[in-house]
């Protein structure tokens, strides 16, 4: 399991940080994992999978 910090995630989603964190107050996007005081980061392959979901419902 790779853990990303939201600079990755800000990468490979297009979105801005704002967007991303409400998002998940939305709960529409994968929730961060703390690592401690003042660091997050995201569970790659659930950021994987949420892009791939968006993806498929293109249609």
């Amino acid at each position: 399991m790779r853990l990303i910090k939201l600079k990755e995630v800000i990468q490979k989603t297009s979105l801005g940080r704002s967007t991303i964190y409400e998002f998940m107050t939305k709960g529409t996007f994968p929730k961060q994992v703390s690592l401690g005081a003042k660091s997050v980061a995201w569970v790659e392959a659930e950021v994987d999978e949420w892009i791939e979901e968006k993806v498929r419902g293109r249609g």
